[in-house]
């Protein structure tokens, strides 16, 4: 039951008061200050207010006003601490906030029960666990608690995308320190049936229900495709370099790419740290100082990161990788800009990546799995829906927006044709219809499109009239899962959270059944398995290499190769031509980011080759297809390493191949790349022991009146002296270690 809005003014004017002595405010936000009242008149209560919204002043003040000692339950001890040294930061007596869990010495717990007992303490945040140990039970019984606070109370629900059972038996525990003692419950992310567990589970009595919107107008929202890794990289870097020292937070799935990515971004000028659970307490709390106190930028974290951090001015957050659920989803985005300014929250999208969630989820139990694959489901559903974003999420928690065209999401700003649906609307609500409201979004899918499978036979759903009824429009699964979403955005079907996730029809989907009209919706994003939604750019416009520019390369390339006396693919193999003919560098340090090409190479032979390349780029007026430069970094345990290492130790080639899962044809291709791009590789232990000495002396003069790049020729050659073609590119590998670098 949601509390009255009126208020006297004598409490007004109390609350005021206090709210600028304690905390120095002037102002409450939005319903503060009715939830405080509530608190303080000993109601339950129950708030769900968005990151940013204050939510922990809403027991803090009552706290510090109160008789005795507000327990606040919490789930991580770096939340709790952060939360404590934040309150004595308001307070001149320390002792006025205590936390009480593992990370506390016997000698400190026996402080903070000594500062409990003398009722100096207003805030202890315990975790779950140590609120259920006997001893603290037994303490707790015997002083004098304000009130319950359970903080990130969603962690109750098994709905919820932080499920924890330990909070589910907080009920039991308050019972019985004292069942009379009132408890505000408090959560930033909570969808309707979350929301109805989290009141059932505290068995709350009557509860003041206070509801902010979850709509936060500050916050941009965008989807980019995950191509390449190379590329996916290189756009983040761009991105971040637009947002030049401000602060942001990227979210990656595992511990191995958050220090990945940050070794990349610092490589690229940006001060960025990397903070997972990997790291020793001490190391990352050092590591969120460094964030706080913006001694870095960036910092790229699992979702161990962020619950509770109280830093106003994120600028940016970027998910790598999809969340698991769109209550993760927004709750990390809503970390972005929460002082009211500018914040942007992009997600890089790929499938592989679900496929990997998915693969993490296996060996968890069935029911749990089960509802996994729900709140993925959901979460991809919004990643590809050509709807407003902010539409989407704020459905997803129960609260409609009716605003056509938000002008602060991708979809918004980009919007995609609509399409006329008023059969296919008629066929989905027949379906259901038919159906008797008993069944799911995939179910009723599979029988529009006819499908055949065990469940539909047995049920005989096959003989509907609905069955098949949505083939003569020839779309797929991908649309009619969209329709039907983009209904229930509309309030013309409703997905019963009750009963499984069952679909039913709205009095407004009633009503078009009587009397069909004109609907036009948009069809969702289509992502390939890459989770490209169209073909990344590289170079020209085509991503294929200019023909012409290659042609003229090839000829300055034999020119050069003239001059030096060298076969022409000692001074760039042609694959490093193409290269060229896609990315026109025209400086020595674009020329070194071409593929074969080092230093020492573009040095020795580059000079022509980009005078030529500038003349043409200004003879046919060519926009290069990217000025930007990123550099990479070198990773120690990479394949470059790992054969220079072995070919140094002379380790046998069919070795190095099997450690690495190669065949013979692909390690000598790995080499032969390693050695073109101006690394010099002695290679003389393998030859000897295969190639005869006269034979290897042969080939070494066919080599230095070469003129192509074509292996076969030179095979066809050597072939009746019993040269194999391993051998003939052994012989060239060592040809360009010694001429070309």
């Amino acid at each position: 039951m949601p509390v009255s809005k009126k208020k006297t003014a004598k409490n007004n004017s109390i609350l005021a008061k206090e709210l600028y002595n304690y905390f120095g405010f002037d102002t409450f936000k939005g319903d503060q200050e009715a939830i405080i009242e509530s608190i303080l008149n000993k109601k339950d209560t129950f708030v769900i207010m968005p990151t940013g919204g204050g939510k922990s002043l809403c027991y803090q003040l009552p706290a510090l006003m109160s008789e005795g000692v507000a327990i606040i339950v919490s789930p991580l001890i770096a939340l709790m601490k952060n939360q404590v040294d934040l309150i004595r930061s308001y307070n001149n007596v320390d002792q006025v906030a205590h936390f009480l869990n593992s990370s506390l010495t016997r000698a400190q717990q026996k402080q903070v029960k000594a500062d409990l007992v003398s009722g100096i303490t207003k805030m202890l945040y315990v975790a779950p666990e140590t609120l259920t140990k006997k001893d603290n039970i037994d303490f707790f019984k015997d002083i004098q608690i304000s009130f319950f606070a359970v903080d990130e109370a969603h962690c109750i629900s098994e709905w919820g995308h932080d499920f924890r059972p330990e909070y589910r038996k907080l009920r039991g525990i308050i019972d019985e320190i004292n069942p009379n003692i009132p408890i505000i419950a408090l959560t930033a992310t909570a969808t309707p049936k979350v929301q109805d567990d989290i009141v059932k589970n505290l068995t709350l009595n009557n509860p003041n229900i206070f509801i902010s919107s979850f709509n936060r107008t500050n916050l941009y929202y965008e989807i980019q495709p995950k191509g390449k890794k190379e590329q996916t990289l290189r756009n983040l870097v761009k991105f971040i370099n637009t947002m030049k020292n401000k602060s942001g937070i990227i979210y990656t799935l595992n511990r191995k790419t958050t220090e990945e990515l940050a070794d990349t971004l610092k490589a690229n000028g940006i001060k960025a740290v990397a903070y997972h659970a990997g790291f020793e307490s001490a190391d990352r709390a050092k590591r969120q100082d460094m964030f706080l106190m913006e001694e870095v930028d960036v910092i790229v974290a699992t979702i161990a990161f962020g619950m509770g951090i109280d830093k106003p001015d994120v600028r940016f957050v970027i998910h790598y990788n999809i969340p698991k659920s769109i209550e993760n989803y927004y709750q990390e985005t809503g970390r972005a800009g929460r002082d009211g300014l500018e914040g942007k929250c992009i997600l890089y999208y790929a499938h592989t990546d679900v496929q990997k969630m998915e693969h993490l989820m296996r060996d968890k139990p069935l029911s749990e799995r089960e509802m996994g694959a729900q709140l993925i489901t959901e979460t991809v559903s919004y990643v590809e829906s050509g709807v407003c974003r902010r539409k989407l999420l704020l459905h997803y928690f129960g609260e409609e927006y009716t605003q056509e065209n938000c002008g602060q999401c991708d979809n918004c700003l980009h919007p995609k044709e609509k399409i006329e649906v008023k059969d296919s609307v008629k066929i989905v609500l027949d379906t259901i219809q038919q159906l008797d409201e008993r069944f799911s979004i995939n179910y009723i899918v599979d029988v529009i499109l006819g499908k055949k499978n065990p469940q539909i036979a047995t049920f005989r759903h096959n003989k509907l009239a609905c069955y098949g009824s949505g083939l003569i429009m020839e779309m797929d699964d991908n649309f009619w899962q969209s329709l039907i979403r983009q209904m229930m955005l509309e309030g013309m079907i409703r997905k019963d959270i009750e009963e499984y996730g069952i679909i039913k029809i709205n009095p407004k989907g009633e009503k078009f059944l009587k009397k069909p009209y004109s609907i036009k919706v948009v069809l969702n994003h289509v992502f390939n398995e890459d989770g490209n939604e169209e073909e990344i750019e590289t170079g020209n416009a085509n991503g294929v290499f200019d023909e012409q520019l290659f042609a003229m390369l090839k000829e300055t390339r034999k020119e050069v190769a003239k001059e030096k006396n060298l076969p022409p693919f000692v001074v760039f193999l042609e694959n490093s031509l193409e290269d060229m003919a896609l990315n026109y560098p025209t400086t020595m340090e674009e020329l070194e980011r071409i593929q074969g090409v080092s230093k020492a190479k573009a040095l020795k032979f580059g000079r022509k080759f980009i005078t030529l390349i500038a003349q043409y780029v200004a003879d046919h007026q060519i926009e290069k297809p990217d000025d930007f430069i990123m550099k990479s970094v070198v990773n120690k345990s990479g394949m470059k390493v790992f054969i220079i290492q072995n070919i140094d130790k002379k380790i046998p080639l069919d070795t190095i191949a099997k450690n690495k899962g190669l065949s013979i044809n692909e390690i000598l291709n790995e080499i032969e790349t390693i050695v073109a791009s101006g690394t010099k590789l002695n290679l003389d232990y393998i030859i000897d022991q295969e190639i005869d000495e006269n034979d290897q002396d042969d080939i070494y003069d066919y080599f230095s009146n070469f003129k192509d790049d074509n292996l076969d020729a030179v095979f066809e050659e050597f072939k009746d002296s019993g040269m194999s073609e391993e051998h003939i590119q052994l012989m060239r590998i060592k040809f360009l270690s010694e001429h070309g670098n």
